[in-house]
């Protein structure tokens, strides 16, 4: 199928220019000027729309929605361990189903695309992303003491299950996912290295999150979370790391020499009082520095834009520059190096070759009113409530802002049942 998208501002890394996308199936065949005699399925009107990427949330657990505003206010650990871990346990497919189908509904409103999820349930995340025509990365969480743990060896195997049920799926993708230190032995690690050399996935993991982890690495092993993994040579494979809040200069060298992408996640680091990023002086090294929302039990939302003015205003303040994290940067951490940090290199830019990932924005909006630099609006201005026409893979999934793979309405209904159990 063949849709051409007409007139619409059209964002670019270096410049904006008014102009014609022409999407061929999953793939964006022309930008800017398109031959008149192409022969278009579709010919969507761009006319005051600006079309943009769609966002890369690199990590969030979709599930969680089930959660929002249960577990607020708490320190981190009792927010984990007393809150959350204990919910997560009660959880049933139906639940990772609907808490993940929400999600999608959210992300898609809010101009997402793409999301890596590190979850608790097999299946259902992965199903609802299908259903509803989202990109994802998929990530079944592994947690245990060692290659032995019963428990371990039962959820790795979920995520050998969960990758051969959609192995075929042009919209999904896996990773391995040891949950962090703290939860995974060494010698589990270790076996999951094995494996992802043995596959070829890459890992997805949260990493030096909270001082109490670095302190507790440190009294352990005599080094940083980042030191312990590097010696172990868990960097040899490519590895997204969520948070990276508390790392040493010595440890951005090691990430930036190592390539691991660094997935940060602003607002929930603040919500959980886990401190702010050193995401200047990473991207100063030349770390690959993505952002996520985490889930909705620590953001509250899964709103990309919001995320993005945060990344930015932080970085300012904390550094006292103005100059560091400037809006065209931020946004391609929520594009470009999302996809990069997963080994998706034909995502995140609207150009020739490129998956056809657009999202039609309306800039006739008070937000959007003047329009003297709609680069920076979209970091500085947005509410992320914009998006008016979605493609993901070349398929329209919002159409002028009515969801077009699903009943939005049911969706709701039946994650609000799931959350009533939990709340």
């Amino acid at each position: 199928m063949k849709i051409l998208i007409k007139n619409a501002l059209i964002y670019g890394e270096n410049e904006n220019i008014t102009g014609d996308i022409l999407v061929d199936g999953d793939t964006i065949a022309a930008v800017g000027e398109v031959s008149p005699d192409i022969t278009a399925d579709r010919i969507i009107d761009g006319h005051g729309k600006m079309a943009v990427p769609g966002m890369v949330n690199a990590h969030t657990h979709s599930y969680m929605s089930v959660f929002r505003n249960i577990a607020d206010d708490l320190s981190f650990n009792d927010w984990l361990f007393g809150s959350i871990l204990p919910k997560e346990d009660m959880l049933v497919d139906e639940d990772f189903y609907n808490g993940a189908a929400l999600s999608c509904i959210e992300m898609i409103r809010s101009g997402t695309t793409c999301f890596a999820d590190m979850h608790m349930g097999v299946i259902g995340t992965a199903q609802a992303a299908s259903d509803l025509g989202v990109r994802a990365i998929m990530s079944r969480c592994v947690v245990g003491s060692d290659r032995n743990d019963e428990g371990a060896v039962r959820r790795y195997n979920e995520h050998v299950r969960e990758y051969e049920q959609f192995s075929g799926d042009p919209l999904i993708t896996f990773v391995i996912a040891p949950h962090a230190i703290y939860t995974c032995g060494d010698d589990l690690l270790r076996f999951l290295m094995e494996k992802a050399q043995e596959t070829g996935q890459g890992f997805h993991i949260h990493l030096s999150e909270s001082r109490k982890e670095v302190a507790d690495c440190i009294a352990q092993h005599g080094c940083t979370p980042v030191k312990y993994l590097a010696d172990m040579g868990f960097f040899d494979i490519p590895t997204a790391a969520a948070h990276c809040v508390h790392v040493t200069d010595e440890d951005i060298e090691i990430m930036a020499q190592k390539g691991v992408s660094v997935l940060h996640n602003p607002r929930s680091n603040l919500k959980l009082a886990n401190g702010i990023a050193p995401v200047a002086r990473m991207l100063a090294k030349g770390v690959n520095v993505a952002i996520g929302t985490d889930s909705q039990a620590s953001n509250n939302n899964l709103n990309m834009y919001t995320e993005m003015s945060f990344a930015a205003l932080l970085q300012k303040g904390v550094t006292e520059e103005p100059t560091v994290c400037s809006a065209g940067e931020v946004v391609k951490m929520a594009t470009v190096n999302g996809a990069k940090a997963f080994g998706l290199d034909n995502l995140g830019k609207i150009e020739p070759g490129y998956k056809a990932d657009i999202v039609l924005i309306d800039l006739d909006k008070p937000q959007f009113t003047p329009r003297n630099n709609i680069r920076a609006a979209l970091v500085y201005s947005a509410h992320g409530t914009e998006a008016d026409t979605v493609l993901i893979n070349g398929e329209v999934v919002m159409d002028h802002g009515v969801i077009t793979r699903a009943d939005e309405e049911r969706i709701r209904f039946n994650a609000e049942k799931s959350a009533e159990k939990y709340a």
